[in-house]
């Protein structure tokens, strides 16, 4: 797989400044396979409990409701 910056360090900062305790990430299928190494990270580094959205994902409409303080999703098209 080639190297991308997935900017870790921001989602990291993002949870810490929210205060948030539960997280969820989504990843598009391509990234999937990094979704534990992401998890691992993100729960490292801020103490909050990061699920793993493993169901599809077809864009950034594509919002799963879960109760969580935070969701953070990669690969899509920024919301303005």
């Amino acid at each position: 797989m080639e190297s991308y910056d997935l900017e870790l360090l921001k989602a990291a900062d993002k949870i810490r400044s929210c205060n948030a305790k539960t997280v969820c990430i989504q990843l598009p299928e391509g990234l999937k396979p990094e979704a534990t190494r992401i998890c691992d990270y993100l729960e490292e580094e801020t103490g909050a409990q990061v699920l793993i959205w493993a169901a599809s994902c077809f864009g950034a409409c594509d919002v799963p409701e879960i109760p969580v303080d935070l969701l953070i999703q990669w690969g899509h098209t920024a919301w303005i």
